[in-house]
């Protein structure tokens, strides 16, 4: 069956990533594998709605969208979200994947703009990093760290080097976990080291303190 298990569609202003800021439509597909500490988006693990690939995507270009963003939960846990991708890109908007590195991104659609995750010691997670997946990635593609401590940054600025991240790709973000570290205090250590990469916030819950972004 061409169908997926959908959260939520919705219309808002991109919170993230090299297209902050801009009007996006988000598809949200349910179910994810992993158990980030910090998740906001929890809600997305279970439950939704089984949707047609075709219905997801008349309604998203009934938004007639410049820009497309399928998140979750873990978009690639369910197959036919290739499938999606791949559909609407058709429709000729920028369409991006966030995905947390976890799971096979080489069959994506080399049209998508892809934002991947590298688990932090700090997320629970770091073990589910597949490094196989940076050599899969386009150097348009980004590369994502979510910082909870001290521990994490240096963690991270160690991966940056090993990895050569900052050389290869045209965007390394990293973010301060909400609840965990001030944006400032990461500003301040990234200044320290002249880190190679850009200082991420979540413009959505600047605006309207709601972690799905509306």
């Amino acid at each position: 069956m061409n169908q997926l298990r959908i959260t939520e569609i919705f219309y808002s202003l991109q919170g993230e990533a090299r297209t902050v800021g801009k009007p996006t439509v988000f598809v949200r597909l349910t179910g994810c594998p992993l158990r980030c500490q910090y998740c906001d988006t929890a809600y997305a693990f279970n439950g939704g709605l089984m949707r047609d690939i075709e219905g997801i995507v008349d309604e998203v270009a009934s938004y007639k969208p410049r820009y497309i963003t399928v998140t979750g939960g873990e978009p690639l846990a369910q197959p036919n979200c290739l499938t999606l991708l791949s559909r609407l890109s058709d429709l000729k908007a920028e369409v991006s994947l966030e995905t947390s590195g976890a799971l096979d991104i080489g069959a994506v659609d080399e049209r998508i703009n892809i934002v991947m995750d590298i688990k932090t010691p700090g997320s629970g997670e770091v073990d589910r990093n597949d490094y196989a997946n940076i050599q899969k990635l386009k150097s348009s593609d980004q590369i994502k760290f979510v910082i909870c401590s001290r521990q994490d940054y240096d963690w991270a600025r160690l991966k940056i080097d090993e990895l050569n991240l900052a050389d290869r790709f045209d965007e390394v973000l990293l973010s301060p976990s909400q609840t965990e570290l001030k944006a400032r205090t990461l500003a301040d250590w990234m200044l320290d080291d002249h880190l190679h990469a850009r200082l991420q916030v979540q413009l959505h819950k600047i605006l309207w303190d709601d972690a799905a972004g509306r």
